[in-house]
């Protein structure tokens, strides 16, 4: 795996193209303990660029619901 100069850029994580041109991104600070026990993962991967910001939005997601979940319980 490697960087990519040029690689599309998601804010937040780090996106590193592998040598196969799966893509992976890995959260730049971890999820609150609260997020994590609520399923969002700091590392993902996809196939593609689309998939790859799909599924970082939804570990975003899970993340929020959980957050917001925690203060209003």
């Amino acid at each position: 795996m490697h960087d990519t100069p040029g690689c599309p850029v998601i804010p937040g994580w780090r996106l590193i193209i592998s040598d196969a041109g799966r893509f992976w991104a890995f959260r730049t600070h971890l999820f609150p303990r609260v997020a994590v026990r609520a399923g969002a993962q700091s590392a993902v991967d996809a196939d593609t660029f689309d998939e790859i910001q799909a599924v970082v939005a939804e570990q975003e997601e899970t993340a929020r619901t959980a957050l917001v979940e925690e203060v209003t319980s």
